[in-house]
């Protein structure tokens, strides 16, 4: 961890598409019932909320203003949202931007590089190590991050919610091979390289599939 410094607020308070690849290669590190799992991330996605940056996100949970739902996304910086995709995978967020506004940071893949036997009992489809956390459904599970019990957790102090502890350290100097290009499976023009603001470390094996969104091909 030496080349890792933890997370602060004021480091998580730009744009989420600036704060984004900042994120990779970074490691969060989650603790629930006893058991700890700690990713190394490799794969990630910006959203912005109504009103964050200049350009309109049509994407983005948070598009429309806050609901009960994208709550945590509105709060403070370094929160994780973690929300319920398809009723089934708890998916986990880096809440971040600028205090008002709101705006998250999907993590879409990573490497597990403590409680490899953990994730596995948690994954136990997981065919090979590098399909642990190789897709954020993936991600979600491997770590233990559950919805609705821990979102809001917070990354920054470590405090505990619901059994859960969460911490999360950036690389003191960024990593140089960042990529960046459309967010996977996102419908419509936000899914294109209008929005290219995917980003992963190019040739890590545990990035996840490039996949288009309906209607994205066609939109772009």
């Amino acid at each position: 961890m030496s080349a890792l410094e933890p997370a602060t607020r004021e480091a998580l308070a730009g744009l989420p598409v600036e704060v984004a690849p900042r994120l990779l290669g970074g490691v969060l590190r989650v603790a629930v019932g006893g058991a700890t799992v700690a990713v190394r991330l490799t794969e990630v996605e910006a959203y912005h909320g109504l009103g964050t940056g200049d350009v309109p996100d049509p994407g983005s949970h948070a598009r429309s203003g806050p609901t009960a739902r994208n709550a945590t996304m509105w709060g403070e910086a370094g929160h994780l949202y973690v929300y319920l995709s398809h009723g089934i995978h708890s998916c986990v967020n880096v809440v971040c931007g600028p205090a008002g506004t709101a705006g998250g940071v999907l993590l879409r893949a990573a490497e597990v590089v403590e409680g490899v036997e953990t994730a596995l009992g948690r994954r136990p489809a997981a065919r090979t190590p590098r399909d642990l956390a190789r897709g954020p459904g993936r991600l979600g599970d491997a770590v233990g991050l559950r919805h609705p019990l821990h979102d809001g957790v917070d990354a920054v102090t470590g405090a505990e919610q619901a059994g859960a502890t969460a911490r999360l350290w950036l690389p003191r100097t960024p990593i140089a091979e960042v990529v960046h290009g459309p967010r996977v499976g996102v419908a419509g023009v936000a899914g294109t390289a209008a929005f290219p603001w995917r980003f992963w470390i190019d040739g890590d094996p545990t990035v996840s599939p490039f996949r288009w969104g309906r209607g994205a091909r066609e939109a772009g």
